[in-house]
């Protein structure tokens, strides 16, 4: 599977409590945090519900 490096870079404040919970649930805490994961069907899910939060790179 390929790995991607997401970024946290946009504040979730004003935003619904589904998206909070997506973000805690990709292991992201802080803005400007970032975390390797693998690129499951599951998480891609995640990371398309919250794309306009992230910056995504693959590695």
């Amino acid at each position: 599977m390929a790995k991607l490096k997401i970024t946290y870079v946009r504040s979730a404040i004003n935003r619904p409590a589904r998206q909070k919970r997506t973000l805690e649930a990709l292991g992201l805490r802080k803005l400007n945090h970032s975390k390797e994961v693998e690129a499951t069907p599951q998480i891609l899910g995640m990371i398309e519900k919250v794309k306009h939060l992230l910056k995504v790179e693959e590695i």
